[in-house]
């Protein structure tokens, strides 16, 4: 796969080439050394993608020791989970401003690097303060991570956003669910300290690092091996362009409301579902194995659904199918919780497939690479503020209520403003746009 993108992108950068003719395009860079940059790309957007979720499964496997070992209240853990959701906004806002100085490769090889750090440092602080600086420091990297790879992806591969996309969210689900599944079985093979189950999470990010390094030196995932022609119009797009005022336009609007609510439904999916299950008295391995469906609809799913978008001029079909999906979802753990357990299952999976969908549009919904910096950094962040409350909520109404009757409600009727800011989303405009209208 990789070697056939890289010969695509190979053809396309020549062929722009051959067709604009600027000064700097007297020397440009060699058709082997374009595909091997493209292949090292495509290496470090899949390590990336594996390496966003690990630092929340991998503790959410091992809270009750972590809990236990570091003395941590109840009301701390609980906090837990609200944690990553801020990290993510208040950091991700940050990334678009690096990126413009830094370049985005430098700063997602800076991410990978401070994900490793927090993944290696905190299971040995010793302490729950400790702990909290070093998964926010691991969370950092992930918040400007997550902004950066739609930027990426339309940066390099603008006639392929839809599969590339799908190749990076594909990896994040895979990464997700491994996490989730191996922690405790890979805790106990290692000796059963938690200690060393966390930390070997950050072997997996310290390989992502690699790719990331021949781009540092540069302004961007790179312009090194990059058409001089290609470089020369993206400067002259930063001078030209007028700095974009995201919030004039509608389309951020909504798509910043549909990934926050979309957001919502996955970490409440992620914290409770389990719980739902073995409430109504499923076993909780099965329970455990339920939800691990769940995230593992999203592997080859999370592929096909962007590639799909890419091919329509509006996406609010698949937008309703997916919400439908959730709205089954709901119901069925409504009526009959434990009776059709795999098939709720597997329909919120499908639901959580939002979330690919979401970063399809970030990289459609704009023109340029610095649109959907923007626009991913917008998006993103005022997302995941949204999202804090969601599952704090759900616990709230479950312990008042003594059931799972509210907090189900509350979660389908979430369904319905994510499926209408969604079609909103999803129409054919752009961001800059509505901004200058």
């Amino acid at each position: 796969m990789i070697g056939l993108m890289a010969r695509e992108e190979t053809r396309t950068r020549t062929v722009t080439s051959t067709r604009i003719r600027t000064p700097e395009a007297s020397t440009p860079a060699g058709p082997a050394t374009r595909a091997w940059t493209i292949r090292l790309l495509v290496l470090g957007i899949v390590l990336t993608a594996l390496n966003l979720r690990p630092a929340i499964t991998s503790l959410g496997a091992l809270l009750e020791e972590v809990r236990d070992g570091l003395g941590m209240s109840g009301s701390v853990a609980g906090l837990l989970t609200s944690v990553p959701p801020l990290c993510f906004a208040v950091f991700g806002v940050t990334a678009p401003r690096l990126a413009r100085r830094f370049g985005p490769g430098a700063v997602v090889c800076a991410g990978m690097a401070a994900i490793t750090a927090g993944l290696l440092i905190r299971p040995y602080t010793g302490s729950t303060v400790g702990f909290l600086a070093a998964s926010a420091l691991a969370l950092m990297g992930i918040a400007v991570s997550n902004v950066l790879m739609p930027v990426i992806v339309k940066r390099w591969f603008p006639d392929r956003v839809g599969s590339m996309t799908g190749l990076y969210s594909m990896a994040l689900a895979l990464g997700t669910a491994s996490a989730a599944a191996v922690t405790v079985p890979m805790t106990e093979v290692l000796g059963g300290s938690w200690q060393t189950g966390l930390a070997m999470w950050a072997a997996l990010a310290a390989t992502a690092v690699l790719p990331w390094v021949p781009f540092v030196r540069g302004r961007g995932a790179g312009n090194r091996g990059a058409a001089p022609a290609d470089c020369a119009q993206e400067q002259h797009a930063r001078v030209d362009t007028p700095p974009l005022r995201i919030t004039r336009s509608r389309t951020s609007w909504a798509l910043a409301v549909y990934f926050g609510l979309q957001a919502t439904g996955a970490y409440i999916t992620m914290g409770w579902m389990a719980q739902i299950f073995r409430d109504a008295g499923v076993h909780a391995g099965t329970a455990g194995l339920l939800l691990a469906v769940t995230m593992v609809m999203g592997v080859p799913l999370a592929f096909v659904i962007p590639r799909l978008a890419t091919r329509l001029p509006h996406q609010g079909p698949i937008v309703l199918a997916l919400g439908a999906c959730g709205l089954a979802g709901y119901a069925g753990l409504y009526l009959a919780p434990a009776a059709g357990s795999w098939a709720w299952a597997v329909l919120l999976g499908v639901s959580n497939c939002s979330f690919p969908l979401a970063l399809t549009m970030v990289g459609m919904r704009a023109r340029t690479s610095a649109g959907v910096a923007q626009l991913s950094g917008f998006a993103q962040s005022t997302g995941y503020l949204i999202s804090i409350p969601g599952p704090l909520l759900v616990g709230v109404l479950y312990q008042h209520s003594g059931g799972w009757g509210l907090p189900i409600a509350l979660m389908a009727g979430l369904m319905i403003p994510q499926m209408a800011v969604g079609v909103l989303a999803g129409r054919d405009r752009t961001v800059e746009d509505e901004a200058a209208r």
